[in-house]
């Protein structure tokens, strides 16, 4: 696995803008973070780059649990959350779509 890229201030507000017109393609639902939507954000990532998820979980711990093991476990940067949706980012492998400003 490789780590991902620690993302300046600059770059993460950049991202953001770009993330502000998305729409949420993840969502994570009672059962919280499975293998199976782990591998559905990993093919989300690898395609679009930035993603917004959605996470149902009423309280706030669990809510970071589960952005903080979606970012983990699909080796993405956390660009930002704002209440039940975060956006994350991870540079496509193939073929990379973002152009990242250099701070």
């Amino acid at each position: 696995m490789v780590m991902p890229t620690p993302l300046s201030n600059a770059q993460k507000r950049y991202l953001r803008g770009l993330a502000h017109d998305l729409k949420a393609i993840i969502q994570v639902g009672a059962k919280g973070v499975t293998p199976a939507l782990l591998a559905e954000l990993g093919l989300a990532l690898e395609q679009h780059e930035l993603v917004k998820v959605k996470v149902a979980a009423e309280d706030r711990e669990t809510r970071d649990a589960w952005i903080e093991a979606l970012a983990a476990e699909t080796d993405a940067a956390l660009v930002g959350r704002i209440g039940h949706t975060a956006v994350l980012y991870r540079r496509s492998a193939d073929k990379p779509l973002v152009i990242l400003p250099r701070d």
